[in-house]
């Protein structure tokens, strides 16, 4: 049987991607317990959006030294502060989101009065030069050609024209899919394709791109992105870990809600979880429903259609962002906590109101380090899964050459 090639995808959510270092970390340590002496990038096909975009990136440049890979990201997601992602002063905020929310509230008066030009609540140039520390796109052919990874993705939305954009590159040759307001397109990714898949909309301002002969602008890559799962498929993968940035399902039980009004942070919060959340889970259902659709079928049905099963691991967070968020909203640097304040995140006591949309925002390592831990234990405890899913159970060491066919034995996910 040909070596299954496995694919990575790594969903937005702005800070809540910490959770996948946490989840990455876990599966390179269940390598080195059952497979110590594999040392091969286990992901040939990289596939990320939003934030989870820079993370896809960040592992596919340095994917020859997988562990190594990881363990640099993690240094700098352990580690983070506001400040690398967005200006956090008194100045830059005064500048960008004190001016937004005043526009918001004065309307166009002011606007045509001073001909303002507002562009986002948040200026994330700062994002840029950290970019260039975790990612080297000039790495990325040479870890190719050696064999070392097969495709990269990410993905934007473009505001110009609405089309949602998956930028890939690869040494292969891979046929562009096209779909209605949704296409591939080939391209050496750059750290540009990275920040306009992370401009969280409203938050972070568009960035520029050349699409289709023309400049486009472009934002976060989870809007309009109703097949997450699709582009790691088109470029080859048979079997797809997606590692999530909220929970799939909620527990069985009432939640505690608030009976007043909701504020603009709380209606922020609740569409920034309809793009980021949302559409993955639908999109695991499809695959699902897929996949048990074509086990029905007999032999040589299945062999007539050009549709085959892809085995998709999913790994999603055991607890509420939500929640972990409201605990280190005063983390964040001051200017940020007044200006966050003026749209309703508190972050007192137990009025949790807006924390969904602090949970994006919230670069700080107190925040950051808790969701990496939680990506880990939540790995950790599946474990048994993840080494069934790689087949990491299936052989014992080699010894003085190839891995013979009596070493394998089936283990199939339920």
């Amino acid at each position: 049987m040909p070596k299954p090639t496995t694919g990575l995808i790594l969903t937005g959510g702005g800070a809540r991607a910490a959770y996948q270092v946490g989840v990455l970390k876990a599966i390179a340590k269940i390598r080195r317990d059952a497979a110590p002496w594999d040392r091969s990038n286990p992901f040939p096909v990289i596939t990320g959006t939003s934030a989870g975009a820079i993370n896809a990136a960040a592992l596919a440049t340095h994917c020859d030294d997988f562990d190594g890979a990881v363990a640099a990201i993690a240094r700098v997601w352990e580690d983070f502060r506001a400040e690398q992602v967005y200006r956090s002063d008194t100045i830059g905020v005064i500048r960008t989101g004190a001016r937004w929310l005043t526009m918001m509230s004065l309307g166009w008066v002011i606007a045509r009065w001073r001909r303002a030009r507002l562009r986002s609540l948040l200026d994330n140039s700062p994002l840029e030069d950290l970019l260039n520390k975790m990612v080297s796109v000039d790495r990325l052919h040479g870890v190719m050609q050696s064999g070392h990874l097969q495709a990269l993705a990410v993905t934007a939305s473009s505001y110009s024209s609405g089309t949602h954009v998956t930028f890939y590159d690869s040494e292969k040759e891979f046929v562009p899919w096209n779909r209605s307001q949704r296409v591939a397109v080939r391209v050496p990714i750059t750290v540009s394709h990275l920040l306009a898949s992370a401009a969280i909309p409203f938050v972070f301002p568009a960035v520029p791109l050349p699409f289709d002969g023309e400049t486009e602008y472009f934002g976060d890559g989870s809007m309009r992105q109703s097949a997450p799962i699709s582009p790691a498929v088109h470029l080859g993968a048979t079997r797809i870990l997606v590692v999530g940035a909220g929970r799939m399902h909620e527990p069985p039980g009432k939640r505690k809600v608030s009976s007043a009004y909701p504020n603009f942070a709380q209606i922020a919060g609740h569409a920034l979880s309809n793009i980021f959340l949302d559409a993955l889970a639908v999109d695991v259902e499809r695959l699902q429903r897929i996949n048990n659709t074509l086990a029905l079928l007999p032999p040589e049905a299945l062999a007539s259609t050009s549709l085959r099963p892809i085995e998709v691991l999913v790994i999603a967070p055991s607890q509420r962002l939500d929640d972990l968020a409201a605990k280190h909203v005063n983390a964040l640097p001051t200017p940020i906590r007044a200006l966050l304040r003026g749209v309703g995140v508190t972050g007192k006591g137990t009025d949790t109101r807006g924390a969904a949309l602090a949970s994006y925002l919230l670069f700080e390592a107190d925040y950051t380090r808790e969701l990496v831990a939680l990506g880990m234990s939540d790995t950790m405890s599946r474990r048994d899964e993840v080494t069934a899913f790689f087949g990491w159970e299936r052989r014992s060491k080699p010894r003085g050459g190839p891995v013979a066919d009596s070493d394998y034995h089936t283990t199939e996910l339920e």
